[in-house]
């Protein structure tokens, strides 16, 4: 089963208060879940990974072999297909554990998309943080 994956990621503050949020679509467009929520302190690279991770995960106990991935960091997405290295210390263990997620897919693509089409995602995170302000 391909399921669509939109995730993101951010921080008041850098580092500061952060949250993720992900919407997972069917094939159709069709939402089948939405999840905002807090982090803990971090910057906004690090929420980001944590998004993808999260989406991954979820996407897969859904049943998904196939992922279609997309986020609104070009950063992320371009070290998740090799195009730039993991330089940061605290982004390599955060890397390793988004490749480890996707073993086992029959599939996977991430895309880089702008922030607008990435609104969903880009809303529940403000909601997580609003809420726990």
């Amino acid at each position: 089963m391909k399921l669509i994956v939109n995730v993101d990621g951010g921080a008041r503050g850098n580092p500061g208060p952060a949250a993720i949020g992900v919407v997972i679509r069917d094939g159709d467009g069709n939402v089948l879940e939405d999840l905002g929520e807090t982090i803990g302190e971090a910057t906004n690279n690090v929420a980001e990974y944590k998004a993808l991770i999260r989406g991954i995960e979820r996407a897969r106990e859904l049943g998904a072999d196939e992922l279609d991935l997309r986020g609104d960091s070009e950063l992320i997405v371009k070290q998740m297909l090799g195009q730039y290295k993991v330089k940061h210390p605290d982004m390599k263990p955060l890397h390793a554990r988004a490749k480890e997620a996707l073993a086992g897919t029959s599939s996977w693509t991430i895309t880089h998309v702008r922030r607008e089409q990435n609104a969903e995602a880009d809303a529940l995170v403000n909601q997580a943080l609003d809420a726990a302000a």
